[in-house]
């Protein structure tokens, strides 16, 4: 697994299938295909750069070759052939790079060579690296031999990107496609390495060699060469040399820059940047790790810190976790749009800085962030999250969890507008809190209470629903708070085991199926049918003057 060289990526290339991480499901098939004497007429191997496409390539080839047989394939000690293959100069087993022979030209003394057996080895073997460079004509003069190949010939391709290979290619060759490394171990495999190298490497910085190198060995392995290169007197590689190195930047003066965008802190965002800006981190890296973070604002509560995610630290979690709780989910999705238009901007701007700045304060005006409203925000969400704590939900044989919302638990009450603290309104049945959320544009409660809400009873003040599975966890919280809001009453909002009545979704569909029962059973309908047997109904519209 050594070799003389003194770059990682090649000293620890792997020279059997043992060797190889992340693709042990096609290493035991391939294996077991040459132990069998099953092997393919040609293989195809697709994959990200850095993966093990050529690598698996030449062990292929060694386990074809290798004068020890399959079960003791060279690992250390190379016999003729292995040496031969390993260091691409062996007569029977020629490597070709389709990027510099694309030609027809080239592929037809390909096959003019591949007329003579072997000079010693037992197969002779074409590897071609990046087949999908090669021309219509080059492909279409190799299907024959492809197809057909003599005995002794073995054909093994390997491409980053498989589409661009004619069908009729990929059809004559096994294909295998390689994944990208998990992240945990490639994290495991990296830290191998730098045990062996005698490297003083912290376990964060390797996180964030795995992080950049996006599943790829080569790159991770290149990457830790320029960490320890730059540290050959045995000092500590830490994560924050590490971010200098690599050009990246802690996560946390990201998010810190976030926090004062939704405040409309300008002054504070425009500072934070240029902090960071100055470290020597490219704009378009800067874009793509604000990118990064909209994401997980986006969908933090479906990411899990589980060991085998390193884009976040504990810390960074929370405080992410606490701004999507803040921000409303659309104003995210804008943001990530702008972000986008930005960054194809930034080969037009000759100072793509400025370019970054003006998106910042752009995202600002576009939302007209105030900073009042945010940190009252942010006090109001710590009261709720602090009487939610104190509170457990009950559990009886009468009720499936009274949820109580804080509006009951507490005396915290919202903040009511002017406006609203003498106007009290009255909510008499359903449908006029229903009516109530659109006026107000709560279209997610809206939403809810039509397609999730069974309603049992409703009271003023109280409310009884039927347990459902599809509702939104925060639904009753939400609710209650916006009832205070409206009515200046604290509202009971109880989940009941009893059935409860349709929603209004259900009882819409219900109708639409009658109706639709109705017009068939007809006379019109039934002579339109004779008339025309293939109509089918789609819609029924009401004429408004049977209404009058």
């Amino acid at each position: 697994m050594t070799n003389k060289t003194t770059v990682l990526a090649l000293k620890y290339r792997p020279q059997v299938f043992d060797d190889l991480i992340g693709q042990e499901i096609i290493a035991e098939t391939i294996y077991n295909s040459i132990k069998h004497n099953k092997s393919a007429n040609a293989y195809l191997f697709t994959g990200i750069r850095g993966i093990g496409k050529t690598t698996i390539a030449r062990i292929v080839a060694k386990s074809l070759n290798c004068e020890n047989g399959i079960d003791n394939l060279c690992k250390e000690n190379f016999c003729t052939h292995c040496n031969s293959i390993a260091s691409s100069s062996h007569i029977d087993v020629l490597e070709m790079d389709a990027a510099s022979k694309t030609g027809v030209d080239d592929v037809r003394d390909l096959i003019e060579f591949s007329r003579y057996g072997p000079t010693s080895a037992k197969y002779k073997i074409f590897i071609i690296d990046e087949v999908h460079m090669l021309s219509k004509q080059a492909f279409n003069a190799l299907l024959k031999t492809l197809e057909e190949p003599p005995d002794y010939l073995k054909f093994i391709f390997a491409t980053t990107e498989i589409k661009k290979i004619p069908v009729t290619v990929v059809s004559r060759c096994q294909r295998f496609d390689l994944s990208r490394i998990k992240t945990e171990e490639l994290f495991q495999y990296v830290k191998k390495i730098v045990e062996k190298e005698k490297g003083n490497v912290t376990d964060d910085a390797i996180k964030l060699i795995v992080k950049i190198s996006e599943g790829s060995v080569r790159d991770a392995l290149s990457l830790l060469d320029r960490g320890l290169v730059s540290n050959l007197n045995n000092e500590q590689l830490n994560l924050e040399k590490a971010q200098k190195i690599y050009g990246h930047f802690d996560k946390s003066s990201l998010i810190e820059l976030f926090y004062n965008l939704f405040k409309g802190d300008e002054n504070k965002v425009v500072s934070l940047y240029r902090e960071i800006y100055r470290t020597g981190v490219e704009p378009k890296v800067f874009l793509n790790d604000f990118l990064e973070i909209l994401y997980f604002i986006k969908n933090i509560s479906s990411i899990t810190l589980d060991g085998s995610n390193f884009s976040l630290n504990d810390k960074e979690f929370n405080d992410i976790n606490n701004i999507s709780k803040l921000i409303e989910e659309k104003d995210v999705i804008l943001f990530w749009q702008f972000t986008i238009k930005a960054m194809e901007e930034l080969d037009i701007v000759s100072n793509p800085s400025l370019s970054v700045e003006m998106l910042l304060i752009r995202l600002m005006y576009l939302k007209d962030f105030n900073k009042h409203d945010f940190e009252e925000k942010i006090i109001t969400k710590n009261k709720l999250d602090s009487t939610i704590n104190k509170n457990e939900i009950s559990i009886n044989k009468k009720t499936i969890g009274q949820m109580k919302s804080t509006s009951q638990q507490d005396e915290i009450k919202p903040k009511l507008k002017s406006n609203e603290k003498n106007n009290k309104l009255l909510i008499n049945n359903f449908e006029e809190l229903i009516d109530l959320c659109t006026k107000k544009k709560e279209i997610k409660l809206k939403h809810e209470l039509e397609s999730n809400i069974n309603l049992v009873a409703f009271d003023q003040g109280r409310i009884e629903i039927a347990f459902n599975e599809d509702l939104d966890k925060n639904f009753i919280k939400e609710l209650s708070t916006k009832l205070y809001e409206w009515t200046n009453q604290r509202w009971i909002i109880s989940l009941s085991k009893k059935e409860g009545l349709k929603t209004r979704r259900q009882e819409e569909k219900i109708n639409k199926e009658k109706i639709f029962k109705d017009v068939k059973k007809s006379k019109i309908y039934k002579e339109i049918i004779k008339i025309l047997p293939d109509a089918e109904l789609l819609e029924i519209k009401k004429n408004k003057k049977e209404n009058d």
